[in-house]
């Protein structure tokens, strides 16, 4: 039985544990359909021309996996930011860990997606809420929504600044030899609010995962949302990760991703505007190499007139590693005075190593400022040779100059703790001991 028909037969299973009652039942039932007709993504569709699931499919992943909450906080120590104080939403092997957690419900609903499904006070949320922005017809994203139980549940009230980030960490333990997980999250950042969030998907063994993820984000009116994702896995881990964003007028939206670590890296990223003077801001730092593959795919769809998007992907890929770019804005004809850039920079360390990008433009409006553009070539020797000529060895000479590529997206993290993780990872990534902080 391939995963396909492994996932539609478990189907069944799943519904016997969930409320058929329940309104979002009725919404799993049709994503399921949608997935059964559509079956996972192949290289002849044209959003996955470069990207291949083939191989990683034929792995035996298990649908439901053994539950594990016995981890030892100190021995996760570490892909936490535990030099500050922050809220904590941690699931072990798809289950939440109360152990690992820090949720609130004083002031602001940091907790999981199963209370909000569950509990009645959260029915009108997850009615108005609720798959309203993840596209339909899309499978994997289908695929989610058919299985969606459990993630992150936030809720920042009208005019109230979340007192502190909010980490969401997934890890996987090994208890597995290979395991498929699901996680769901809703995030709704109302009138005026503001909320910074660190996600990241973590193996703690050698042992096959494939993580199928989605997020929804409502934005609404002049609400502020910094959003961070950290993507530094093991080589035998798998991510599809599909966040989709609504935003209302004078809302602020940054994504910063950061794809360092894992087999195979899937961002689908949109961004939907749907109030005048919306500002949306995408970024992203790619530091690969041995075989591993990450694919950005972004679309930010200017609705309204009056609105901004930023896009600035940089790339920098060594041995035999692949990345992708597929980045669209679409300007539809009654949004005015548009203004969107989008740009996408990479540097090739091998003759091995490839990029394939593809910035592209849909524009119905005539009175617009947008740009894309992207650029694929080497190290400036010049420069290199420069550096070397002051004394600065070859090796950290090297690292310096790809440090100042990536500068412009790390110098826009507004979080002092994670722009120092971000830092020392592109510092091991590259073999280097650098003292000092961009």
């Amino acid at each position: 039985m391939d995963l396909k028909d492994k996932l539609v037969a478990s189907f069944m299973a799943f519904e016997g544990g969930v409320d058929l009652d329940h309104p979002v039942h009725e919404i799993r039932s049709e994503a399921m359909k949608v997935f059964e007709a559509q079956g996972f993504p192949e290289k002849r569709d044209e959003e996955w021309k470069y990207t291949s699931l083939k191989a990683l499919l034929q792995n035996d992943f298990s649908v439901f996996p053994k539950q594990n909450d016995c981890l030892d906080y100190k021995n996760v120590k570490q892909y936490f930011l535990h030099e500050i104080d922050t809220y904590k939403i941690v699931f072990v092997d798809g289950a939440y860990s109360s152990f690992l957690s820090e949720t609130t419900h004083q002031g602001i609903d940091v907790c999981l997606m199963s209370a909000a499904l569950s509990k009645p006070k959260y029915l009108p949320m997850i009615e108005e809420y609720f798959n309203k922005i993840a596209p339909k017809d899309e499978s994997l994203t289908a695929l989610n929504t058919a299985f969606s139980k459990e993630g992150a549940f936030i809720y920042i009230p009208k005019n109230v600044a979340a007192d502190k980030p909010v980490e969401i960490i997934h890890f996987a333990t090994g208890n597995e030899a290979a395991v498929m997980l699901q996680p769901r999250s809703m995030i709704v950042v109302d009138q005026g609010a503001e909320l910074q969030i660190l996600e990241r998907h973590r193996s703690l063994t050698s042992n096959a995962v494939l993580t199928n993820s989605v997020t929804e984000i409502y934005a609404q009116a002049n609400a502020q949302v910094d959003y961070y994702k950290v993507q530094n896995d093991n080589l035998t881990a798998s991510l599809i990760d599909n966040t989709y964003i609504a935003q209302g007028r004078d809302s602020q939206v940054s994504v910063h991703t950061f794809s360092f670590g894992g087999k195979l890296t899937r961002n689908n990223l949109h961004f939907y505007q749907k109030g005048e003077n919306a500002n949306s801001i995408l970024k992203g730092v790619t530091i690969i190499g041995e075989k591993q593959h990450v694919d950005h795919h972004t679309l930010v769809h200017h609705g309204v007139p009056n609105c901004e998007s930023h896009q600035d992907y940089k790339g920098i890929f060594d041995e035999s590693a692949t990345g992708v770019f597929n980045g669209k804005i679409m300007v539809q004809d009654i949004a005015q005075k548009t203004n969107a850039f989008q740009q996408n920079n990479n540097i090739l360390l091998s003759d091995k190593a490839t990029i394939n990008t593809k910035p592209q433009l849909e524009i119905f409006a005539d009175d617009v400022k947008c740009s894309h553009g992207c650029t694929i070539g080497q190290l400036d020797q010049d420069a290199l040779f420069y550096l070397q000529s002051r004394g600065i060895p070859q090796k950290e000479a090297k690292a310096l100059l790809l440090y100042a590529f990536a500068n412009n997206v790390l110098e826009s993290v507004q979080i002092p703790l994670v722009k120092q993780r971000i830092n020392r990872i592109i510092a091991q990534k590259l073999g280097v001991q650098i003292g000092f902080d961009l």
